[in-house]
């Protein structure tokens, strides 16, 4: 067998490894199930694809979103690799019957976690003989996990089912609670771990006092950075309204994706944008993981994230080229109320807890249906409705702890990259360059070159969308090093 480099030079026409990928791979050949943690863009896909292909093995690939699964089995089509297919909860009866009756033929199988309730999709993933099960996004068993994919929570039983498969848990970032809950989820205990650093983007939040100068904000934005772009928000009807708006008011083509879309929409939007026929993106959450588009030029956030794992997430969509790009955060204050609420909408009160349980025993509930779905799955792994208010006590607590972290994030006046480390456990840096941030050490170093250090918002202001501000520091920089030597 061809060693790991000439294979994947023939297969894969790539001259090296990129860091974590071997390593990763090595483990897996040497049977060891595992936590890998590597940044986004670091190819995190290739390990399981490469692994399959090497071992003529099949993989079993749970994914979280739709767009993830598309993208990915669009992408090694292309590639030329047919066995290869996915199975969701959108495929009508027919074709879902009909890919299930062949699913033998196939080496790469990907699905949702939530067709994994329906019985016909258990009993046929019973006959077939499973290489590697992976869990793509396997942060999601954690920071989203009971409060918005509780499917996510089902996985140990898959592997169960499965015989305990060797298994691959992915993600691009996690806590040290987040790596806890995968790997006691997943039985795991080897974990590899690269840093969630991003160097090539530059982190900024600027301020706003209102709405509209928020949205005024975002339109000069757009209007001098270099795209591709991404936007996030956290309301689709607000990206609706500012994706027609932005349309308006400048020269790019720009459309919103959102949940609300229908099937044929969303793909033809992630599809337009994939091949360079769209300059903006207007989304919610839903867009954006796994979309293999390398040339995204920066990220803004409308609307403050939910925690910073989900930021890291989602700015991470920049850069994957390794070219210089840009995360932004539009912050107004109170802007955390809109998560705020949003938590209330999405986790059961103990009232509704009790009123479930009590509906239960009367066959009628007056709680929503998703709360109900996200009851019933909970009660499902862990009966008893003390359990379940114990739980979802402390699990509101942790959502609210990181909401606060979040928004100390946008508040900081220190180093936003240092910030970030912190959070993750890991080392921060000990110099950061201009191509940091706006709060990072360097401006000690142009006191000492006697330059005026500029308040905050005069520095927010003065920096325009081309780096042209970074390129001034670079300027500054050189000047500085040439006058040393």
């Amino acid at each position: 067998m061809a060693n790991l480099e000439q294979f994947l030079k023939q297969t894969y026409h790539f001259s090296a490894f990129r860091p974590g990928q071997k390593e990763v791979i090595n483990a897996l050949l040497a049977k060891q199930s595992m936590l890998a943690i590597l940044p986004t863009g670091n190819g995190k896909s290739l390990c399981y694809q490469f692994y399959g292909r090497y071992t003529n093995k099949r993989v079993l690939i749970v994914s979280p979103l739709l767009s993830l699964m598309q993208d990915q089995v669009s992408q090694m089509k292309y590639q030329g690799y047919q066995q290869v297919i996915a199975l969701t909860s959108e495929q009508d009866y027919l074709t879902r019957q009909k890919v299930l009756a062949n699913l033998g033929a196939y080496q790469y199988i990907f699905l949702a976690p939530e067709i994994l309730q329906n019985q016909l999709v258990k009993q046929a993933l019973q006959t077939l003989k499973i290489g590697l099960l992976v869990v793509d996004e396997a942060h999601c068993i954690s920071t989203w996990g009971p409060d918005f994919r509780p499917d996510y929570l089902q996985l140990g039983k898959l592997q169960r089912l499965l015989g305990q498969p060797l298994t691959l848990a992915l993600t691009a970032t996690a806590t040290p609670k987040v790596k806890e809950d995968i790997c006691q989820q997943l039985g795991l205990s080897k974990v590899y771990q690269r840093s969630v650093n991003r160097e090539n983007i530059y982190l900024e939040v600027l301020k706003v006092a209102s709405q509209s100068q928020k949205d005024q904000k975002l339109l000069e934005l757009v209007n001098y950075l270099q795209g591709p772009g991404l936007i996030y928000f956290s309301s689709k009807k607000l990206a609706d309204r500012l994706a027609k708006w932005l349309g308006q008011r400048s020269q790019l083509r720009v459309a919103a994706y959102h949940a609300g879309l229908s099937h044929l929409d969303r793909y033809s939007i992630q599809q337009q944008f994939l091949q360079g026929q769209l300059d903006l993106v207007c989304a919610t959450s839903a867009f954006g993981m796994g979309v293999n588009k390398e040339d995204i030029r920066y990220v803004i956030h409308y609307h403050l994230p939910s925690d910073l794992n989900s930021y890291v997430q989602e700015i991470g969509r920049a850069g994957r080229d390794g070219k210089q790009s840009c995360a932004i955060l539009l912050y107004q204050a109170g802007d955390e109320f809109i998560q705020r609420q949003l938590l209330e909408n999405t986790l059961p009160a103990p009232l509704e807890i009790s009123q479930y349980f009590m509906s239960k025993a009367q066959g009628q509930s007056k709680i929503s249906s998703e709360k109900q779905r996200l009851l019933a799955s909970f009660n499902d792994q862990v009966a008893g409705e003390q359990r379940a208010l114990t739980f979802f006590a402390a699990r509101k607590k942790e959502r609210l702890t990181a909401l606060k972290q979040m928004a100390t994030y946008a508040k900081t006046s220190g180093c936003l990259r240092q910030y970030i480390l912190t959070y993750f456990a890991e080392k921060p840096g000990q110099h950061n360059d201009y191509n940091c941030c706006h709060n990072a050490d360097y401006w000690q170093t142009l006191a000492q070159l006697g330059l005026k250090r500029k308040s905050r918002d005069e520095r927010s202001n003065a920096w325009a969308g081309k780096f042209e501000y970074q390129i001034i520091l670079a300027q500054l920089f050189t000047n500085y090093n040439k006058s040393e030597e």
